[in-house]
């Protein structure tokens, strides 16, 4: 069994290995926010567009259909009631009314969901939440260091600096 970056579980890892994980695992979880709040847009403009699309169907009907069933249900009225063919041609516009507000009633539900739909302020919690915790972390307490007359010649300090300058 092996830690993501390949070095063996309960070996000791440098220091460069360590915040090379933790480097790789803070991009993870940043592209990992990032791919929560485009779904949560995605999901807010889908209802954007169901909210959208029953009002515009409610306006199509109310203005295309009128005249021809306002026409066919006035004289459906008239031949099965008998009735004054003003009126007739009052309750089939009155039915057309109706219909069309209960279009434009599913519109303002759909509009209302999609508003109170919080998803890009949910992740930008989130990330504040998780740099909150990686700023409160501490390191784990580190084993004693060997007095330096015990490193061995090439872990000197003069050696490590002599390593630090030429690989700036």
């Amino acid at each position: 069994m092996s830690a993501p970056d390949g070095s063996p579980v309960g070996a000791e890892r440098s220091i460069g290995q360590l915040f090379a994980s933790a480097t790789a695992d803070m991009s993870a979880l940043v592209h990992d926010e990032i791919a929560l709040a485009k779904a949560q847009l995605r999901q807010d403009v889908k209802r954007g567009a169901t909210s959208g699309g029953a009002f515009m169907a409610a306006g199509g009907l109310l203005l295309f259909s009128l005249p021809m069933l306002n026409f066919a249900l006035a004289y459906g009225i008239r031949t099965w009631s008998g009735w004054n063919l003003a009126v007739c041609f009052l309750l089939s516009f009155a039915a057309n009314v109706l219909i069309a507000l209960v279009l434009a009633l599913i519109g303002v539900v759909f509009a209302k969901k999609a508003k109170k739909s919080k998803g890009p302020q949910k992740v930008a919690a989130s990330v504040k939440e998780s740099a909150g915790v990686l700023q409160k972390a501490k390191p784990h307490p580190r084993p004693e260091r060997p007095a330096l007359t015990e490193l061995p010649r090439d872990r000197a300090p003069e050696a490590i600096e002599a390593v630090a300058r030429s690989s700036s």
